[in-house]
């Protein structure tokens, strides 16, 4: 008896041995453009959002999660290669493989690759080209994703029921509306027609077919004998502009019923953003654009913008949801990690503002969640992170060797491990800092550090420090809509010389 129970002793640990050596698989979710509407983050309180709710019930929710560039290109550029902005001098549209600082790291998924991993994606990850070479299998190969666009037979147009000026604006950014009020759409860049007849008749959207391919993967990789660990990217477009969806995503939110966010007539006279950029900037003129629209109401404009950016959240929301579920329904469930989150937010109207690339909350912010073995299902973490410490997060779950560079000219890794902030063991300690940079709005290659717009947030504090020094400080202890600027309330003196100085720090520089 003894001997056996040697023996049933030794073959236990050999199981442990084994379960904590295989390498976990990575599930990696993200959407464009997507701020806080999500039920479970309180964004908007008519959002509809059951699969991300659910999925923050069995994970963690970081409640303060920040885009380290609050626009498309710089975002992804930075949490692909863990290298903040302000180190890579990356400020602009330039692609990844042409930065002069950020050609030399590896992608996220490059060293996955070279950890063993089988790399597969599909969707927008990467801004513009997917990269190939980082991919054992990748998905659908269409620019951005964006669409389907409305057609008049020659071009792609807005959608014709969205009224001038806004319409002049774009078939990507002046476009948003039901599938069923226009008569002509085509897929994306690629030109390709998009049948629509009605919403059970109808071509799938682009998203759709992300998830398809998603969840077609995973029980194509759980019908595999190869045990080789995978990590797979999906990278959903919506809500990015345009805001087209399916009839029935419009019609759970009446247009009659809808609430719009809490505004303050004045709350953009203490900001100083509008100073510090072009007043014709995007998010300036779409909100004068979208209000001259509907005759100055600004309730209607902005309920008619709202309804269709809520939709497309419900469509994608259904979307992940098959992607999540896909995964419980399979044998990787227990030894998978799941990331979901999104490049940036979004700024609905809010100080005058309707677009990304701001300061404020509604564009820096962006929701996280992370569901994991070892996590602690449902818990909320208020310690700001961003999403440059998804890189380093990874590299330690996963037990990554090597690091985010190809050579010497490489940018540095700038994130922190979040694994501390998550995991079950409560010896674990974050070692990054008290608060989530952001760098925002001062699009071009040649601006320098000193000349670009920072935003800092705590678990209490936004601090904002633009380029010609002026400052904005926000409690959010009891202002959450970011409506009463500080800056020069003598309380808070101290205060601000304190974020100031956290600020240099991590740049590394005295603004």
């Amino acid at each position: 008896m003894k001997y056996f129970l040697l023996i049933l002793l030794c073959i236990c640990c050999a199981l442990k041995s084994y379960s904590q050596n295989e390498k976990p698989n990575v599930i990696f979710i993200m959407c464009d453009d997507l701020n806080d509407y999500q039920g479970v983050f309180g964004g908007h309180p008519q959002a509809h959002t059951p699969n991300i709710d659910a999925m923050a019930a069995k994970g963690v929710q970081f409640l303060n999660a920040q885009s380290n560039a609050p626009v498309c290109q710089p975002s992804r550029n930075s949490l692909f290669t863990g290298v903040y902005p302000h180190d890579s001098n990356d400020f602009g549209w330039t692609k990844r493989t042409r930065q002069a600082v950020l050609k030399n790291n590896k992608t996220l998924i490059q060293l996955f690759k070279e950890n063993g991993y089988y790399t597969l994606g599909s969707g927008k990850l990467l801004h513009g080209n997917h990269e190939p070479q980082s991919w054992d299998e990748w998905g659908m190969n269409t620019k951005h994703n964006y669409g389907p666009f409305a057609f008049d037979g020659e071009n792609r147009v807005a959608h014709p029921k969205v009224p001038q000026p806004y319409q002049s604006i774009g078939p990507v950014d002046g476009s948003y509306g039901r599938l069923s009020t226009c008569d002509m759409w085509v897929y994306g860049w690629d030109g390709k027609p998009f049948r629509y007849t009605n919403d059970e008749d109808r071509d799938l959207m682009q998203d759709e077919l992300h998830a398809q391919w998603a969840t077609k993967k995973i029980k194509e990789l759980e019908a595999s004998e190869n045990n080789q660990p995978f990590f797979m990217g999906v990278g959903f477009v919506n809500p990015h502009t345009p805001l087209h969806a399916p009839d029935r995503f419009f019609e759970m939110f009446p247009i009659d019923d809808l609430e719009l966010a809490p505004w303050l007539a004045s709350d953009a006279e203490d900001t100083y953003l509008k100073d510090n950029i072009n007043p014709n900037n995007k998010g300036f003129r779409y909100y004068r654009m979208l209000m001259e629209s509907y005759d100055g109401d600004r309730e209607l404009a902005l309920k008619h913008f709202l309804q269709a950016y809520l939709a497309c959240v419900a469509f994608v929301d259904e979307q992940i949801g098959k992607v999540l579920n896909a995964l419980e329904n399979s044998r990787f469930k227990n030894n998978t990690i799941v990331i979901f989150t999104a490049d940036h937010g979004w700024q609905m109207g809010e100080k005058n503002y309707l677009f990304k690339n701001s300061p404020w909350d509604e564009s820096a912010r962006v929701p996280m969640v992370i569901m994991a073995p070892e996590a602690k299902a449902g818990a909320k973490v208020e310690q700001p992170v961003s999403l440059v410490d998804i890189y380093p997060t990874l590299v330690e779950y996963c037990n990554l060797s090597g690091s985010n560079k190809l050579n010497n000219q490489a940018g540095e890794l700038g994130g922190f491990s979040m694994l501390p902030l998550f995991d079950d063991n409560d010896n674990t300690i974050w070692r990054g800092p008290n608060g989530a940079l952001t760098i925002v709005g001062n699009i071009g290659t040649k601006t320098t550090i000193r000349e670009q717009h920072y935003s800092y947030r705590t678990r209490n504090w936004r601090y904002i420090r633009y380029a010609n020094g002026k400052e904005e400080l926000y409690n959010h202890k009891n202002d959450v809509h970011e409506w009463i600027n500080l800056e020069d309330d003598p309380n808070y003196k101290m205060v601000k010389w304190s974020l100031y100085k956290e600020v240099c720090d991590i740049i590394g520089v005295k603004l």
